[in-house]
């Protein structure tokens, strides 16, 4: 199990942890600015730069949940992580990451008043050089604004300690007693174990009246999608389609959809690559897409749209692919590819 403590600077959540694991039987603190700090020393100067912060590098939130699971194994029990995540799609590919290893996270966050907050941040002088301490300070106060931003997601999400009047061993005993009570209870997220081998996967085309199609946008992984998912063993690929569409969006499909194209997806480690299919759903009518909802917490939302808009919320591999589905559709044919270029 995670307890991931969030927050913005100065709500303490690195001293919180530090006494959170005194508290908790069985714990290790993990606190990813470890990694953050050792991409400075891998990553070329070049990279680092295109980015102002290393949460926007996806090879740290890459190793955060490696590192993560990995402490977990050697060690077991319960790890504390301290961690500012403001950005929901970064929770998500995080928190989604972990649950594909089927690691429990609890979520806490702390959330001290603002004029609090100010005060703490204004206080703080960790670094003994006045002009270091100076841009500290102004970093912090820089953050604000996007944690208020942040904060009706991460309260709808995380359990919330209010901390404005808690000393940081309250604070530590308030976030116990909440893990070890049940009342910060386990994140919704669901995903899969990540695959050890290629998989066949079954994604399913589903167009409004307008012609424009339907993609989903995962809570566990960056980039939208279309509805579907893994074939499971001895499943039909199309019902596999069926059954995704059915779990994800709340729609049962009347026939079975038509197949528009098989691709061959190159291993690139960490993945395995394996068969992608994608199918036509058909038509929805305006009172079909009027029922679609969202029943599981694999899905933050979808939406229709055009060919050109998906450019920019598609993977360049799944946008290759979608791109082949429909010119097929539009010549009434099924096409082969081969890392998303048609052959035969």
């Amino acid at each position: 199990m995670i307890v991931w403590i969030n927050g913005t600077f100065g709500a303490g959540k690195s001293s919180t942890a530090r006494e959170l694991v005194d508290l908790i039987p069985h714990s290790t603190l993990y606190d990813p600015e470890v990694t953050g700090g050792a991409l400075s020393r891998l990553l070329p100067a070049k990279r680092l730069a295109e980015v102002d912060d290393y949460q926007d590098l996806p090879i740290w939130r890459r190793l955060v949940v490696d590192t993560a699971a990995a402490l977990l194994a050697e060690v077991g029990g319960v790890l504390v992580v301290p961690m500012t995540l403001l950005r929901q799609e970064y929770r998500d590919e995080i928190f989604g990451g972990l649950a594909a290893r089927r690691i429990e996270v609890r979520h806490v966050l702390l959330a001290p008043e603002e004029t609090i907050l100010r005060q703490r941040i204004d206080n703080r002088s960790a670094y003994g050089d006045p002009e270091t301490d100076a841009r500290v300070r102004a970093w912090c106060h820089d953050h604000l604004a996007p944690y208020r931003s942040a904060l009706d997601w991460l309260t709808a999400d995380a359990y919330t300690v209010d901390t404005s009047s808690l000393t940081v061993a309250e604070a530590a005993r308030t976030v116990a007693d909440a893990v070890l009570g049940g009342r910060a209870a386990p994140c919704g997220i669901v995903q899969t174990p990540e695959p050890t081998g290629e998989t066949l996967a079954a994604g399913v085309l589903l167009f409004d009246e307008q012609d424009r199609f339907l993609l989903v946008d995962p809570t566990y992984k960056p980039g939208w999608e279309f509805p579907g998912g893994v074939v499971e063993r001895g499943e039909p690929p199309a019902r596999a389609g069926m059954r995704e569409v059915a779990e994800e969006i709340g729609l049962e499909l009347d026939t079975v959809p038509r197949l528009l194209l098989v691709d061959w997806e190159r291993p690139q480690p960490p993945g395995h690559g394996g068969l992608r299919l994608l199918f036509d759903g058909g038509t929805l009518r305006t009172d079909d897409a009027a029922r679609l909802r969202l029943p599981g917490a694999e899905l933050r939302g979808w939406r229709f749209v055009t060919e050109e808009e998906a450019a920019d919320l598609l993977p360049p591999v799944r946008y290759r692919r979608l791109r082949w589905a429909l010119r097929a559709r539009e010549r009434g044919t099924v096409l082969n590819l081969e890392a998303g270029v048609p052959v035969g």
